[in-house]
C-alpha cells in the first residue's frame, strides 16, 4: 500500500501548461518575434490554400456523377482528412506564441489532438490509396472488387483509428506522472509515445515504397513480355506516367514528412539533448504541405477531374460553366497500367477496351 501510495503521489494534475513548457526548457514568447510572425503568417497562408484546394476536391467528387463510385469516395474522404489538417492546423496557429500560456492543460490537449487526428488521417488514406492501386494493378483487374460497403468501413476505421491515436497522449500516455519523460516538443506528451507515433509513420511510409516499387516492377515485366501485342508509344506512356506518380508521391512524402519524424525520434531519444524546438516548427509547416501536394497528386493527375474543377470555377465567376460540362466528352480517363495490360492480355482488338471505360456501373481507378 506504502509503494501505491508513493507512485500515486507522483501525479501531480495541479500543473498548469506554463509548468510543463519551464520544466522541458521551451520558452513561451512573451510578445511576438519576428521569427515566430513569420512562421504564423506562412502557416495560416498554407492553411488556407491546404482548405480551398481540398474543398475543391470534394466540390468536384460531389457534383460530377462520374466520381460516384467507391474509389473515389475514398480519394474525396482523403480530401476531407487533409481539409481537416488545415483547419486543425490554423488552430495551432492561433493558440501559439504568446498565446500559449492562456491555454488550460484541456486545450493543449485538444489543440495538440486536433493534430494528431488530422495528420493520422491524412496518412492512412494514403496508405488506403496505395493499397488499393497494389491490388487492382497486381491482379490485372480492369476494375476493383471492392464494393461501397467494404469503402464506407475502411473510412469509418481509418477515423476511428486516427481519433484513438489522437486521444491516447491525453488519456493515459502523457507524462504528468512521470516529469522526466516529458516531451520538449509537445511538452506534456511522453518522449516514448513521439517514438511510437513517428515509429508508426516509418513503417507506414516504408510499407507504401514497398507497394510501390512492386507494382512498378511488376508492370515493367509484364510490358516487356507484351510487347509484340501493343504499340511502342503506348508502353512508354503507361511506363512513364507509372513512374511519374510513383516519384511524386514518394518524394513528397519523403520531403514533407522525413523532417518531422526524424525531429520526433531525436526528441523522444535524446530528450534536451536533441535541441528540437530550434526547428519543429517548420518541420510542422512542411509536413502540413503534404496535406496541399495530395489534391494534386491524386486528382490533378485526373483529365476528368480538371475538367469538373474548371467546370466548378466558370459557374463561380458565371461564364457558363453548364454547357462547358455538357461538352465534357465521354473517354476522358488516362489509361491506366492495368487497363492497358488487360485489354492486351484479353484482346488484340483495340475497340474492346474503349468499352470498359464508357461503363455506367464500372469501377475507375485515379488517373496513374
Amino acid at each position: 500500500m506504502a509503494m501505491e501510495s508513493s507512485l500515486w503521489s507522483t501525479c501531480d494534475y495541479s500543473h498548469n501548461v506554463t509548468f510543463f513548457y519551464n520544466l522541458v526548457g521551451k520558452k513561451i514568447s512573451v510578445e511576438w518575434a519576428p521569427r515566430d510572425v513569420f512562421v504564423i503568417g506562412l502557416g495560416l497562408t498554407v492553411c488556407l490554400i491546404v482548405v480551398l484546394a481540398n474543398l475543391m476536391v470534394m466540390a468536384a467528387i460531389s457534383m460530377n456523377h462520374r466520381f460516384h463510385f467507391p474509389i473515389y469516395y475514398l480519394l474525396g474522404n482523403m480530401a476531407a482528412a487533409d481539409l481537416f489538417a488545415g483547419i486543425a492546423y490554423a488552430n495551432l496557429m492561433l493558440h501559439t506564441g504568446p498565446w500559449t500560456s492562456t491555454l488550460t492543460k484541456e486545450q493543449w490537449y485538444i489543440r495538440g489532438a486536433l493534430i494528431d487526428i488530422s495528420l493520422t488521417a491524412s496518412v492512412a488514406n494514403l496508405l488506403a490509396v496505395a493499397v488499393e492501386r497494389h491490388q487492382t494493378i497486381i491482379t490485372m483487374q480492369l476494375h476493383s472488387k471492392m464494393t461501397k460497403r467494404r469503402v464506407v468501413l475502411l473510412i469509418v476505421c481509418i477515423w476511428a483509428v486516427s481519433i484513438i491515436m489522437g486521444l491516447v497522449p491525453s488519456l493515459f500516455w502523457n507524462c504528468e506522472c512521470d516529469l522526466e519523460d516529458c516531451s520538449t516538443v509537445a511538452p506534456l506528451y511522453s518522449r516514448r509515445f513521439l517514438i511510437f507515433w513517428a515509429a508508426l509513420n516509418l513503417l507506414t511510409f516504408f510499407i507504401m515504397v514497398a507497394m510501390y516499387t512492386r507494382i512498378f516492377f511488376y508492370v515493367r515485366y509484364q510490358i516487356s513480355h507484351m510487347s509484340q501485342h501493343s504499340s511502342e508509344i503506348r508502353h512508354r506512356q503507361t511506363v512513364f506516367n507509372l513512374m511519374k506518380t510513383i516519384s511524386i508521391v514518394l518524394g513528397a512524402f519523403v520531403i514533407c514528412w522525413m523532417p518531422g519524424l526524424v525531429t520526433l525520434l531525436l526528441d523522444g531519444l535524446l530528450g534536451k539533448a536533441s535541441h528540437a524546438n530550434a526547428y519543429e516548427k517548420f518541420c510542422l509547416v512542411i509536413a502540413e504541405c503534404n496535406s496541399l501536394v495530395n489534391p494534386i497528386i491524386y486528382s490533378l493527375r485526373d483529365e476528368e477531374m480538371r475538367r469538373t474543377f474548371k467546370w466548378i470555377l466558370c459557374c463561380l465567376c458565371g461564364r457558363g460553366g453548364d454547357k462547358q460540362m455538357e461538352l465534357s466528352p465521354v473517354e476522358i480517363y488516362p489509361p491506366l497500367p492495368e487497363e492497358a495490360l488487360g485489354c492486351v492480355q484479353k484482346s488484340e482488338d483495340p475497340a474492346v477496351c474503349p468499352e470498359t471505360n464508357n461503363k455506367e456501373s464500372s469501377w475507375t481507378t485515379p488517373g496513374v
